[in-house]
């Protein structure tokens, strides 16, 4: 008994195509390459897959350690980003130009994106020598393997350390120097971080406040001018701020405003 071949029909239908289109070889060659990729490509591949091993160490210990070592670098690496705005400038930079924004009275333009940018890559730029000698000293020789992990942060640490005992006010460091009940004898190189980076920060949140008034005084004239010739004129029902708004953009166009501010906020630091 005979089993017929459910691909039979299929066979002489390509037999029949191919004795249909024997006047043209080439174009049977490529019908012939075409149904053969087809079929290859509806066949199962089979799957290239690759084990995936960590080798924490034979020794429970060893392995207790490294656990404990790798979770202590995922907490560093999530609050990077907001330690490298604590020891930077970022803090004054992103007070002042948002307290500009309020002076302006344009409480959306420029953007929170815009003025977090400005700040970010002014930072950068105020920034880029500590951020070149601690790579020098720290992390390069990390990656090259000649110092270990502790020694590289301490030494990556010390140009910031530098940069804040810079600008620090003393004031504020003796404050968190006599919560902590550090020595007052130290030598400032030794300050502790615990102490020296909230003093730090309290004195840039000053220096901002302080650049913020000398910004805000122009414009609060402004408003003033405004507010008076209105009541003079008994227009007592149109907004003054809407008024003064355009008063004040071309007031600070015409004195350069962003080229005074950018340079002054730079040189601050300098």
């Amino acid at each position: 008994m005979r089993i017929a071949n459910p691909l039979r029909p299929l066979i002489d239908r390509i037999s029949a195509a191919g004795s249909r289109i024997s006047t043209a070889p080439l174009a049977a060659t490529a019908l012939a390459g075409a149904i053969a990729i087809g079929i290859l490509a509806l066949l199962p591949a089979p799957a290239a897959a690759q084990s995936v091993t960590f080798d924490m160490g034979g020794d429970e210990s060893s392995t207790t350690t490294r656990i404990v070592q790798l979770l202590v670098l995922m907490t560093i690496l999530s609050l990077a980003p907001a330690i490298a705005l604590m020891v930077t400038s970022f803090t004054r930079i992103v007070i002042v130009l948002s307290i500009l924004r309020r002076a302006l009275g344009t409480n959306t333009a420029p953007p929170n994106i815009v003025v977090t940018s400005l700040a970010i890559f002014m930072t950068a730029f105020i920034m880029a020598p500590t951020f070149q000698n601690a790579w020098d000293t720290g992390m390069k020789p990390m990656i090259d393997g000649q110092i270990q992990v502790e020694e590289a942060f301490d030494r990556s640490m010390m140009p910031f350390h530098d940069f804040m005992m810079m600008h620090v006010r003393p004031k504020d460091l003796d404050l968190f120097m006599n919560m902590s009940r550090a020595d007052d004898a130290i030598n400032p190189e030794d300050t502790p971080l615990q102490a020296l980076v909230p003093a730090f920060m309290i004195s840039e949140l000053r220096r901002a406040f302080e650049i913020g008034f000398l910004i805000y005084v122009p414009f609060i004239i402004i408003d003033m001018v405004i507010a008076s010739v209105l009541m003079s004129m008994g227009m007592m029902m149109l907004p003054p701020m809407m008024l003064a708004l355009p008063f004040k953009l071309i007031f600070f166009v015409l004195i350069d405003g962003w080229y005074v501010l950018v340079g002054s906020l730079v040189q601050s630091f300098g």
